[in-house]
C-alpha cells in the first residue's frame, strides 16, 4: 500500500510540475512577443530529463500528450465538409503524394552521399519528409486559415504524411528483421488500413448519429461530454490497434460528426480539453531535447537544420508550381511544411530500438527535428511575408486570387478596399453575406490580409483579375475608387461581359454620375450628397423635427439631385 500511495503521489506531483511549468513560462514568453509554442518547448526543457529532472514518469506524460494531437485532428474534422473534403482529394493525392515521394526521395539520396546505408538513408529520408501537424496545424488555427484555400492546401498535405506513417512504421519493423519481410508487410499494414477506414466510416454512418440523438435526449451535459470523449478515444484507440494514426481516426470521427446538428456543442465540449493537451504534447517534445547532444554539435546540427529546411521549402515550393499552385501560395506552403514533424521522433525511436540507426545519429536527427519544430512560427512567419511580398508586386496575383475563390458563388466583389470599402465589408459580415475585395494599394491589402480578410492585390479594371474573384458567379459588385476615371474603367470593364450583374459604383460628387449610370450603373451614390444628407438629417433632428419628416426631406433632396444626373435618351 505505500508503493502504491506513493506512486500515485508521484504522477500527481507530475501533473503538477507539468501545470506549473505551463501556467508560468508560457504567459511570460508571450509577454514578450514570442510565440506561445515556443513557451511550451522551453518549458519541456527545463522540467525535462535533460533539464532539472522534475517529471518522473516520461513514458506515460510523451503518450498523454500524444492525445493533444489527436482532438486537434478530432477538432479540424468537424470544421471540415464533404464537399471541401471532395475539393481537397487533389491536394491529398496530387500535392501530398508528390511532396512525400520527392522530398524523401532527395533525402534520401542526400543521406547516402555523407556515407549511411540504405536502410539508414531509408528512414531518414521518409522520417524528415514529414512535417509537423501540431505546429503548424495550431498556428492556422490560431489564424483563422484552416478553412481558406491555402489551409485546405496545408492540411491536404499533413493528412496524406499522416497516412504515410503506416508504410513508415512497416518499413522500420520490417528493416529491423528478415529483408524479405518488407513486402509481405507492407502488404499487411495497407490491408489493415483499408479495412481500419471502412469500419470507422460505416460506423461514422450508421453508429454516431443515433448515439449522439439518444444522448441528447437525456438533456444531460456531462453525459453529452463524456460520448464526445468516448468517440475521440475509441476511434483513436482502434485505429492505433490497425497500425494507423490516432489523429486520423479522430480525424475522420470529426469529419462523420461535421454534417450533424451537434457539432457546435461537440466542438465547444473538446476545446479546454484539446487547449491543455496541445500544450502538453509541446512540452514533452521540449523534453526529448538533450542538451549534452545538442550543445557540442551545435553548429553541425544548425548546418544539417539549415539545410533540411532549404531543400524541404523548395522542394515544396517546386512541386507546388508544377501542380498548378500559384507561385506565392507554394512559397508560402514550402516555408509552412519545411520543418520536421512529430512522427519523425517516432520513426527515429522505432529505428533506434531496432538498432537500424546508431543512437548517437538518432539523437542528433531528433535534435534536426526538434530544432527545426521549434523554428515554425518563425517559417510561417516569413512564409507570410513572402506570400504578401509576391502578391503586392501582383506575381501570379490573378491565380492566387483565383485559387482562394475557387469556391466562392453568390458573394459580392469589392472593387477598392479603403475606408468606404471596409465599411461595405463590415456590413456585409454583418448580415453574413460572402465577398472578396481587391485593392491596388499595398498598404490596404497587407493591413487585411493580416487580419485574415479576402482582400487580394490587383487591378479592378484588369479583366483577369475580376475574373479571378469569380464575378460572373457574384450577386453583386461594388466599385468604390474615389478616383472617377478607374471607376469608371473597371464599371465598363464588368459590363462588356455581365450585363444584368447589379453594379452599384460610388462617386465623389454628382458631376460624373451622368457618365456611370450611362456606362451601366445599377446605381450611383455621390458621396459628397449622402454625407451632406446625413448631417443635414442631424441638423434638422436638434431643431425638432422627427425621424419620419426627417426622411420625407431627404427623399426629396435624393429625388431632386438624382434626377438631374440621370442621363435623357438624346443626351
Amino acid at each position: 500500500m505505500p508503493e502504491t500511495l506513493t506512486h500515485d503521489y508521484a504522477q500527481l506531483r507530475d501533473a503538477v510540475v507539468l501545470l506549473l511549468a505551463a501556467v508560468t513560462v508560457v504567459p511570460l514568453f508571450k509577454g514578450f512577443g514570442v510565440n506561445s509554442v515556443i513557451g511550451y518547448l522551453v518549458a519541456g526543457v527545463a522540467i525535462g530529463p535533460h533539464g532539472f529532472a522534475l517529471v518522473g514518469d516520461l513514458e506515460g506524460t510523451h503518450r498523454l500528450a500524444e492525445l493533444g494531437i489527436v482532438f486537434m485532428l478530432f477538432a479540424i474534422g468537424l470544421e471540415l465538409s464533404v464537399e471541401r473534403l471532395r475539393v481537397m482529394a487533389r491536394y491529398v493525392f496530387g500535392f501530398g503524394v508528390a511532396q512525400v515521394a520527392v522530398t524523401g526521395g532527395v533525402l534520401f539520396g542526400a543521406a547516402m552521399l555523407i556515407g549511411a546505408g540504405w536502410e539508414q538513408a531509408a528512414v531518414i529520408g521518409g522520417a524528415l519528409a514529414l512535417s509537423s501537424t501540431a505546429f503548424v496545424l495550431q498556428l492556422l488555427s490560431e489564424r483563422g486559415e484552416l478553412s481558406t484555400h491555402f489551409g485546405r492546401v496545408i492540411l491536404s498535405v499533413l493528412l496524406l504524411q499522416d497516412l504515410a506513417v503506416v508504410p513508415g512504421l512497416a518499413v522500420v519493423t520490417a528493416l529491423g528483421g528478415a529483408p524479405d519481410e518488407l513486402v509481405p508487410a507492407l502488404l499487411l499494414a495497407g490491408l489493415k488500413a483499408v479495412a481500419a477506414l471502412g469500419v470507422l466510416i460505416l460506423a461514422g454512418r450508421f453508429v454516431l448519429r443515433p448515439l449522439y440523438r439518444m444522448i441528447a435526449n437525456t438533456h444531460s451535459p456531462e453525459l453529452f461530454a463524456a460520448a464526445t470523449l468516448l468517440v475521440v478515444l475509441a476511434t483513436a484507440w482502434g485505429t492505433a490497434e490497425a497500425g494507423l494514426s490516432m489523429a486520423l481516426g479522430a480525424f475522420l470521427a470529426g469529419l462523420m460528426l461535421a454534417g450533424t446538428e451537434y457539432r457546435h456543442q461537440i466542438e465547444a465540449d473538446i476545446r479546454p480539453v484539446r487547449g491543455i493537451l496541445m500544450g502538453l504534447f509541446f512540452i514533452s517534445i521540449g523534453m526529448l531535447m538533450d542538451m549534452r547532444v545538442i550543445l557540442p554539435r551545435l553548429p553541425e546540427i544548425l548546418a544539417v537544420t539549415a539545410g533540411l529546411i532549404s531543400v524541404k521549402a523548395l522542394i515544396i515550393l517546386l512541386t507546388g508550381r508544377l501542380l498548378g499552385l500559384p507561385l506565392s501560395v507554394a512559397a508560402n506552403a514550402g516555408l509552412h511544411l519545411s520543418q520536421g514533424g512529430e512522427f519523425a521522433f517516432v520513426l527515429f525511436s522505432l529505428a533506434m530500438g531496432t538498432a537500424v540507426l546508431p543512437v548517437e545519429t538518432g539523437q542528433f536527427l531528433l535534435a534536426v527535428a526538434a530544432i527545426s519544430m521549434a523554428l515554425t512560427p518563425l517559417l510561417a512567419a516569413a512564409g507570410r511575408r513572402a506570400q504578401g511580398w509576391l502578391d503586392h508586386r501582383g506575381v501570379a496575383g490573378a491565380d492566387t486570387l483565383a485559387a482562394e475563390a475557387e469556391q466562392y458563388s453568390g458573394h459580392v466583389v469589392i472593387a477598392g478596399f479603403g475606408r468606404v470599402g471596409k465599411t461595405i465589408a463590415e456590413m456585409l459580415d454583418e448580415r453574413g453575406f460572402k465577398w472578396i475585395a481587391v485593392d491596388r494599394h499595398a498598404a490596404n491589402v497587407a493591413d487585411a490580409r493580416a487580419r485574415g480578410l479576402p482582400v487580394f492585390f490587383g487591378d479592378a479594371a484588369n479583366d483577369a483579375i475580376m475574373q479571378a474573384a469569380r464575378t460572373d458567379h457574384a450577386r453583386a459588385a461594388v466599385v468604390t475608387l474615389d478616383d472617377p476615371t478607374a471607376a469608371g474603367a473597371v464599371l465598363r470593364g464588368i459590363r462588356k461581359t455581365l450585363p444584368d450583374l447589379p453594379v452599384i459604383v460610388r462617386a465623389r460628387d454628382t458631376s460624373n454620375m451622368k457618365d456611370l449610370l450611362r456606362s451601366g450603373a445599377s446605381s450611383v451614390l455621390p458621396e459628397t450628397v449622402e454625407s451632406s444628407l446625413l448631417l443635414g438629417g442631424a441638423v434638422l433632428r436638434s431643431l425638432g423635427e422627427d425621424d419620419a419628416q426627417v426622411d420625407q426631406a431627404i427623399e426629396a433632396i435624393k429625388r431632386a439631385t438624382y434626377q438631374k444626373a440621370e442621363p435623357r435618351g438624346d443626351a
